[in-house]
């Protein structure tokens, strides 16, 4: 391992791992908003917000499940959060995509049940850009009439999904999508559908 990935954590645990949560509690009550969490983080191989939300959210309770961790980032995080390791997408807390275009089903993830909706993976997936993507209306609550976003890196198939995952709410995954310092909420109780041309 690294000794570099170990080094690199929250140089002020209390306060980095407080904005950070704030952040989120805004994204997520204001789905498509972009919000600012902070810059990366020496050494980590992912965007500042993608490490900040891992470092504040993880604990020895919240299983974790990498797509990807060509760059050792599990033993990272386990390091300084306890964090362990979800051997597959359905027994994850937090999930972490960093290839948009590989990603598994939506359906592969914990969805909750009727009883504990809660109980379902939060996708935290990292983007190459908040542009230059498929228009995606998005409408639901905390959005006032309707937000069109071009999220680059998601597929149309990765959108359909989307659209049919609404059939089962309250169960369902809850979504931060992250690019750089940045990261955007997508809660389950947001309707997405490809926006009509102007």
């Amino acid at each position: 391992m690294n000794q570099r990935h170990l080094a690199a954590g929250l140089a002020d645990s209390v306060h980095d791992s407080q904005h950070s949560f704030r952040a989120l509690l805004d994204a997520m009550a204001r789905p498509g908003q972009a919000r600012w969490l902070g810059p990366a983080l020496p050494g980590v191989a992912l965007g500042g917000a993608m490490a900040l939300l891992l470092l504040s959210l993880a604990d020895d309770e919240t299983a974790v499940w990498w797509q990807n961790d060509d760059a050792g980032l599990a033993p990272w995080l386990r390091f300084h959060t306890g964090a362990p390791l979800a051997d597959h997408p359905q027994a994850a807390a937090f999930a972490v995509v960093t290839d948009p275009g590989q990603i598994p089903c939506l359906a592969d993830f914990a969805q909750g049940s009727p009883a504990a909706p809660e109980q379902s993976t939060t996708l935290l997936m990292e983007l190459p850009a908040f542009e230059g993507g498929l228009p995606q209306a998005w409408r639901g609550p905390g959005i006032e009439h309707v937000t069109v976003l071009s999220l680059a890196g998601l597929s149309a198939d990765f959108w359909r999904q989307c659209q049919t995952k609404q059939v089962g709410f309250p169960q369902g995954v809850d979504m931060v999508l992250t690019c750089v310092e940045w990261a955007i909420g997508l809660p389950r109780s947001t309707q997405v559908q490809p926006a009509l041309e102007p």
